[in-house]
């Protein structure tokens, strides 16, 4: 939490108003009992008309700027504890943003948006409860205690019996409550994972005719939630019975034992209603602080989990002096690379060294699982090696910055990802001042003006969020059109052209012949056409390179290679191409 209430900061002016705000409404509280004893004992009791006409107007004027006070502390508070939220959701997605591949690994993405929203919720929640309740109830607690003792001290025995059982209460009640909050927060982690997944994955439960089976998934998680919930709303939901109860046996009290000692000439009348409202304030100022330290240790449990975000260090960071690359431009090269995901019991990847140079298109083919995809990560740095070196233009990416990094290289995924927005929006995503010139240039190139054109907005037609509303090789062109748009010095494709046919991928392939033609290109592909014309073929298996060539020359010297054209070509085919 402490950290956490750094982020108040900006808002220090305001945490000041409120803290006077906070006493006047105190003082407001405490002075109007004294008050109506002094109408009762002087007033009433000599029945001067003028003395009770005047300490009610100033009754009225402490009463109305204590409400003043509570009203403007409220909005100042609510202030406060909004923007702190704000700064907090920021400082969460900041930091997400800075993850490597590995962190996602380790924190769900359901869990990540639980810890954006709920978490920062609760803290709001408690931030504005503590604003206006905990300031003021400490004051009115103190306060009260000594201006109760100056009305008449033979009652504060009621109040010294009474604050035992309140305090043994709320302790019984913190002790059971704060390891729900904690599993709650857990339990509602694994409902939005089984959400997001249902959501993101309809088609296939649907296509498999599961949607009984995710029903049933959902419907225990949902009950593990409201089964803590309603555990935890239920010592909640004693505490104001039990606090009453409390309450109004210690005003029985107050009023029997005082009207005894009002017969007995101990004390006046209107004192012993003075005595009675200020024990109204010091039990409801306990009971205030009572609620507002139950819901502390809720808001703890989010701050912790916040905290294990914004403390994790990403395993992927910019080196404290960045090198800048000098006179190459566009070279990868790999150098005895060797690659193992955390917890896996081989390497993904081993002892991998190849070059690509601009102007050349190296190919990368292999079986399922055989380290494709894995090799080409490593280009960009969404993982860093264990041993050896990734090379882009001549300097090791792990002494460039990120961004500079990043800026070299056009990268289109395997799983072809949209983002909500009409298509200018996504090929412009990457190049933020494309012209509408360059975009239609980089749709064009992509293959992908004849779907484009055939929308009734074009360019400006909508995109669904995870672009639903397309096919998956008008995604994936659209994909390979946001990165030509670019223009960057290295051009990465993993098994981009997969989701395209023939035809188009032939087209394509052609197209960007002419659009590359000084760039470095990497292509991860499963057919056997789309990399025979590669200038080199760096062919996988088990992570390991088992070749490199042309495809003439991998026929002749690769058994893996030649067994993955067989199952791909005819034997026509095969003689033909040799």
């Amino acid at each position: 939490m402490i950290r956490l209430l750094r982020l108040l900061k900006p808002y220090q002016l305001l945490l000041v108003a409120i803290i006077l705000l906070a006493v006047g409404q105190s003082v407001a509280n405490l002075y109007l009992p004294t008050l109506m004893a002094d109408i009762v004992n002087k007033g009433i009791a000599t029945f001067d008309t003028n003395f009770i006409w005047a300490t009610g107007v100033l009754m009225a004027l402490v009463a109305i700027g204590g409400t003043v006070c509570a009203v403007v502390g409220i909005y100042f508070s609510s202030q406060v504890a909004v923007g702190m939220t704000k700064t907090l959701r920021a400082e969460i997605f900041n930091k997400v943003q800075e993850f490597s591949l590995h962190e996602f690994d380790t924190v769900s993405t359901s869990s990540l948006i639980t810890r954006t929203t709920n978490d920062t919720t609760q803290i709001q929640q408690v931030m504005v409860m503590v604003l206006n309740m905990l300031l003021t109830a400490p004051i009115t607690l103190v306060v009260g205690v000594i201006l109760a003792l100056q009305q008449d001290v033979g009652l504060s025995w009621v109040l010294i019996a009474i604050m035992p059982i309140l305090v043994t209460f709320i302790t019984v009640l913190l002790i059971r409550t704060v390891p729900l909050f904690t599993v709650m927060q857990v339990k509602l982690d694994k409902l939005n994972l089984i959400l997001d997944e249902n959501l993101t994955g309809v088609r296939v439960v649907r296509a498999f005719n599961r949607i009984q089976h995710e029903e049933a998934r959902f419907d225990t998680a949902n009950h593990d939630v409201t089964g803590v919930a309603i555990k935890v709303n239920q010592l909640m939901a004693s505490m104001m019975p039990m606090m009453m109860l409390l309450i109004n046996l210690s005003s029985v009290a107050i009023i029997w034992f005082g009207s005894i000692r009002v017969t007995g000439h101990h004390l006046d009348i209107g004192s012993m209603f003075a005595f009675l409202q200020y024990a109204f304030q010091i039990l409801f100022s306990l009971l205030m602080v009572a609620i507002v330290f139950v819901m502390i240790p809720r808001a703890e449990a989010s701050a912790k989990r916040i905290n294990q975000v914004l403390d994790m260090q990403p395993e992927i960071d910019d080196p404290k002096k960045a090198r800048k690359a000098t006179g190459k431009k566009g070279y990868v090269e790999f150098e005895n690379v060797t690659f193992s995901y955390h917890g896996a019991e081989k390497p993904a990847l081993t002892d991998i060294s190849f070059q690509a140079n601009p102007g050349a298109v190296t190919a990368i083919i292999g079986g399922t699982g055989s380290g494709k995809s894995t090799l080409v990560n490593l280009i960009p740095r969404f993982y860093d090696t264990k041993k050896g070196r990734v090379l882009v233009d001549g300097v090791d990416v792990r002494e460039i910055s990120q961004r500079e990094l990043r800026g070299k290289i056009g990268f289109v995924p395997q799983k072809a990802i949209l983002f909500a927005g009409t298509i200018n929006d996504n090929i412009r995503y990457g190049k933020e001042d494309a012209t509408d010139k360059e975009i239609r240039h980089a749709a064009l190139v992509a293959q992908a003006t004849e779907f484009i054109d055939a929308m009734p907005e074009k360019f400006n037609s909508p995109i669904a969020q995870g672009g639903t509303n397309v096919s998956g090789g008008q995604m994936q062109r659209l994909s390979i059109a946001r990165a030509l748009v670019r223009k960057p010095e290295i051009y990465v494709f993993d098994d981009t052209f997969s989701a395209l046919d023939f035809k188009t991928d032939a087209r394509l392939r052609a197209a960007l012949k002419g659009e590359t033609r000084d760039a470095t290109v990497l292509i991860v592909a499963q057919r056997v056409s789309t990399v025979m014309e590669a200038d080199q073929i760096i062919v996988l298996e088990d992570g390991a390179i088992a070749g490199i060539g042309t495809h003439k020359e991998l026929m002749k010297t690769c058994e893996v290679y030649r067994g993955i054209v067989s199952s791909q070509l005819s034997a026509a085919e095969i003689a033909e191409e040799t």
